[in-house]
């Protein structure tokens, strides 16, 4: 997410298609609609611990941890863990992963109503929001982020399902040189709008429910795109989209796969006031110049919010095929 000749670090501005359709489509609805992502990988996280339940926090357990196994018996679901616990005599041993480092904890689980509860909050993979790319109103697919969801590790996560919901901003952080901004935003877990099928380091992919209306542009090649002025469309506000001016400053090699082929500056006023640049959750937000789909925001350069990296839109259909 920021300045260009010193590359003094990057975050990323924030589901399998084996079809044709995408890739081969000449045309394709352009996005700018924020959208909640809720990805499963088969790993269970504490997300915090519970105060009225105390077991957990005895037990040495810490938000973040990744536990793997019961008793020895593997763990991948929230359900899965409940079993273990009810065939449970009292202690359960606990595995889990922290920083990369294997540890083995005991634990007296809490007795309520409800069986056995280790006294914590677990989260099944990860759940955020970004900014729909393209949408193909033939086959109801569609493109987002422009870059890959990653674990706590930082690699790839390995999606085994995911959903794909409505979703609100509520305010926005504004970017400032050293400090990232970001949209807050909150996704409704009661109002899904489509599945995802597959997470790339080129972008999030999927087929929605619930059609994106608007008009349909033709796909630019990379020959095409130029340095100069074009648009972005994305969402800072509620669900409304708005279209911003942009400047591509530089063109990169299209073969690059790590979603920097296009350096963009924002140059609206208004985003600027709003945003101070790009910031996480714009992700994915479409690139429009000369009446094309040229692309997606991927990153903003951290000192300086208002300049970060685009990708050839080319690309996310290649990674979507």
């Amino acid at each position: 997410m920021k300045k260009c000749i010193r590359f003094t670090g990057l975050i990323l501005a924030f589901l399998f298609l084996t079809t044709p359709a995408v890739s081969a489509a000449q045309s394709l609805v352009p996005g700018g609609q924020i959208i909640g992502l809720s990805l499963e990988n088969s790993t269970l996280t504490v997300a915090k611990l519970d105060e009225a339940l105390p077991s957990g926090k005895n037990a040495g357990l810490l938000p973040g941890d990744r536990i793997t196994h019961i008793d020895g018996d593997p763990v991948e679901t929230a359900a899965a863990l409940r079993q273990a616990l009810c065939r449970s005599h009292g202690t359960v041993q606990i595995r889990l992963l922290r920083d990369k480092k294997t540890l083995d904890l005991t634990a007296e689980p809490d007795i309520t109503p409800n069986g056995p509860r280790l006294g914590i909050y677990l989260k099944e993979g990860i759940t955020g929001v970004g900014t729909v790319t393209w949408y193909d109103p033939d086959s109801g697919k569609f493109g987002a982020l422009g870059h890959s969801v990653n674990g706590p590790g930082g690699q790839l996560l390995d999606m085994k399902r995911g959903t794909a919901y409505e979703a609100e901003i509520l305010s926005v952080k504004k970017g400032r040189s050293g400090t990232p901004g970001q949209l807050m935003g909150q996704l409704d877990p009661n109002a899904p709008v489509g599945s995802l099928e597959k997470n790339s380091t080129q972008g999030v992919f999927g087929k929605l429910t619930q059609p994106i209306r608007g008009e349909s542009l033709p796909i630019a090649e990379p020959e095409q795109i130029k340095t100069g002025n074009a648009t972005i469309r994305c969402t800072v506000s509620g669900s409304s989209v708005q279209e911003y001016s942009v400047k591509i400053q530089k063109i990169y090699p299209g073969n690059r796969t790590d979603g920097r082929n296009m350096l963009v500056k924002i140059t609206d006023p208004q985003l600027l006031e709003t945003t101070g640049g790009i910031v996480q959750g714009m992700s994915g937000s479409p690139i429009i110049q000369g009446g094309k789909l040229v692309g997606a925001v991927t990153h903003v350069l951290v000192n300086d919010p208002t300049t970060g990296y685009g990708i050839f839109i080319e690309n996310m259909l290649d990674a979507a095929a």
